[in-house]
C-alpha cells in the first residue's frame, strides 16, 4: 500500500488506465481492457475509493488505488453511461444512461447498486441523458436531472433495488418542473439539497424527508450560462464556468468563458475572466480552483486562488488540436485537468501526446511532465487521489 499521491488517468479509447505516482510519474498499477466512460467520470467515495464505469464491458467499477489490487468491484450496469453518483456515505450509486455513440437518445435505463449488499436494479425512467445525484444516507433517494420537458424526479433507493425483475418502469415519488435546457448538477450533503444549471441560473430544491420544494433560483449574473457544476466541500461553494459568445460552434475561439463561484452560506456570487476559446471542466486544488483553456493563439492552465487572484501557466500545443474553421469536440484533441482538495498539485492532460503535465499551484510552474505510453486520445480523462483521509470523499457527484 502506497501513501503518496496518486493519479489515475484513463486513455477510455485504447480502453487503459494508469495508476501513477505524483509527482515522479512511477506506474504502480495499470487496467487493461476497461473503456472507462469519460462522460460519467470518476466518483471519489471515502477511504481513498474511486468509481467509475467500463461502458464496454457495462460493468461499475469501483477502485481502491492505495491497495494492492485495485479493482475490489465489478457490478453490471446499464450503459452508456452518462451520469455517475453517490450518497454522502458512499453505500448507494445510481447511474444513467445517455447517448454513447449515437445521435439521440435512446436508453431510459437507471441503475442503483447498494454496494455494502452487492445488490443492484435496473428500472426505466424516461429516455433522455439524465443528470443525477443521491441524497440522503438514511432511507436515500435518487433525483433525477430530466431534459424536454424539464423537471426533476425523485425516486426512492430502497423501492428501486426491491423492483421486480425485468427493467419495469418506474413512477417518481415526487418531482418538480424545470426548464427544458438543463445541464449540470449538484448537492449540498449538508441540507439534503440539489442543484441544476439552466440558461435562468442554477435551480435548488431541497429534500424534506416526503418532497421537494423549490427555493429561489440563483442567477448567473451575466450574460452567458454554465454547463456543469462542482461543489466545494472545503469552502462550501459551487462552481462553474459561464459560456458566452456565439451559439454556433464552429466559431468557439470567440467563446467567452467566465470562472463563477457562489458561497453557499454567504450567498454572494463572484465572476473571473479566464479568456476566450474553450474552457471545459474544472479541478478543485487545496487552495485553488484550476482551468485547462484552448484557444488557437496558445492553451494555459489558469489558476485561481482563494483571495481571486489568478496565475497562468502555458502549455505546449497539441498536435490536432481544434482550429479555426471546425468545432472543438469533433476528430480532435483535448484537455483533462485534475486535482484534489486536499493537495497543490494539479494535472493536465495533453491529448494524442500521451502526456501529463503536473504544476505545483503555490508557485505556479510545471514541476514535472509524466510520458505514458498510451496517447490519451480526446485529453483522456483523470483524477488526483490523496491518502486516504476519513469518511469525507468530497463531492458525491461523479466528473
Amino acid at each position: 500500500m502506497t501513501t503518496t499521491p496518486l493519479l489515475l488517468v484513463s486513455d477510455h479509447v485504447e480502453g487503459c488506465a494508469h495508476l501513477v505516482t505524483v509527482p515522479d510519474g512511477t506506474e504502480v498499477a495499470r487496467l487493461t481492457g476497461r473503456h472507462l466512460s469519460e462522460h460519467a467520470g470518476f466518483l471519489a467515495l471515502p477511504g481513498g475509493r474511486v468509481a467509475c464505469v467500463d461502458d464496454r464491458r457495462g460493468e461499475l467499477l469501483v477502485l481502491d488505488p492505495h491497495a494492492s489490487g485495485p479493482v475490489t468491484a465489478a457490478i453490471p450496469v446499464a450503459v452508456p453511461a452518462e451520469h455517475l453518483a453517490a450518497d454522502p456515505s458512499g453505500r448507494w450509486i445510481a447511474v444513467t444512461t445517455g447517448l454513447g455513440r449515437n445521435a439521440a437518445p435512446w436508453s431510459d435505463l437507471l441503475t442503483v447498486v447498494d454496494l455494502a449488499t452487492g445488490d443492484s436494479s435496473r428500472v426505466r425512467t424516461r429516455v433522455g441523458e439524465p443528470g443525477v445525484t443521491v441524497l440522503g444516507s438514511e432511507d436515500p433517494v435518487v433525483v433525477l436531472r430530466h431534459r424536454e420537458p424539464g423537471a426533476l424526479a425523485v425516486h426512492r433507493c430502497a423501492d428501486l433495488l426491491t423492483a421486480p425483475p425485468g427493467c419495469p418502469p418506474v413512477e417518481p415519488c415526487a418531482a418538480l418542473p424545470l426548464p427544458d435546457d438543463g445541464h449540470g448538477d449538484a448537492q449540498d450533503p449538508r441540507e439534503r439539497r440539489v442543484f441544476a444549471a439552466t440558461g435562468e441560473g442554477v435551480h435548488r430544491a431541497r429534500w424534506t424527508g416526503d418532497r421537494l420544494v423549490a427555493e429561489p433560483v440563483i442567477r448567473w449574473g451575466a450574460p452567458a450560462r454554465g454547463w456543469y457544476l462542482r461543489l466545494d466541500t472545503r469552502h462550501r461553494a459551487l462552481w462553474s464556468t459561464l459560456r458566452g459568445g456565439p451559439a454556433d460552434p464552429v466559431r468557439w475561439p470567440e467563446w467567452t468563458n467566465l470562472a463563477w463561484r457562489h458561497g453557499l452560506d454567504t450567498g454572494t456570487t463572484a465572476l473571473t475572466d479566464l479568456g476566450p476559446g474553450l474552457v471545459f471542466r474544472l479541478a478543485l486544488a487545496r487552495g485553488h480552483t484550476a482551468f485547462a483553456r484552448i484557444h488557437p493563439t496558445g492553451d494555459e492552465l489558469v489558476l485561481l486562488a482563494a483571495d481571486g487572484s489568478t496565475r497562468r501557466v502555458p502549455l505546449p500545443a497539441m498536435d490536432g488540436a481544434p482550429r479555426h474553421g471546425g468545432t472543438p469536440w469533433e476528430g480532435v484533441q483535448r484537455r483533462a485537468v485534475a486535482a484534489a482538495p486536499t493537495s497543490d498539485w494539479v494535472a493536465v492532460t495533453r491529448g494524442g501526446h500521451g502526456e501529463v503535465h503536473l504544476v505545483d499551484v503555490a508557485t505556479g510552474t510545471e514541476t514535472a511532465r509524466l510520458k505514458l505510453d498510451t496517447p490519451l486520445h480526446h485529453g483522456g480523462h483523470a483524477v488526483l487521489l490523496p491518502q486516504p483521509h476519513g469518511r469525507d470523499a468530497g463531492d458525491p457527484v461523479g466528473r
